[in-house]
């Protein structure tokens, strides 16, 4: 996986970079990451004043988040909590096809099946 993280106005740190890439590394049990782009952004002008921007890139369609807030660090983990949910809900859906297609026709479990 590659990992890309932007900084607009920010001062890159380390500890928030770490943050960013244990959590992105993270989200790899639920979904196939083959590259993420992160963009840090502070515009002072609004409010709030920090933005972040998220795009997973995967084999399937991908996965996009933005968050804004007072600080960074909370519009980060708006942002990873907005990619858990979009993750978790693809699993979701995922299973709800396979338990459906378990099932067996309508006639069938009906009970009115005609036998000729």
């Amino acid at each position: 996986m590659k990992l890309t993280v932007q900084h607009f106005h920010v001062r890159s740190c380390d500890e928030l970079d770490s943050l960013i890439e244990d959590r992105i590394l993270a989200l790899r049990h639920g979904i196939e990451i083959e590259e993420a782009r992160v963009r840090l952004a502070c515009r002072y002008d609004e409010s709030p004043a920090f933005s972040v921007h998220i795009h997973l890139v995967t084999p399937g369609p991908d996965v996009y988040a933005e968050s804004r807030d007072h600080t960074l660090r909370a519009a980060v983990e708006k942002a990873i909590g907005q990619l858990e949910n979009q993750i978790g809900g693809r699993h979701q859906k995922r299973l709800r096809r396979l338990r459906s297609n378990l099932q067996a026709p309508a006639l069938f479990r009906m009970g009115s099946a005609r036998r000729a």
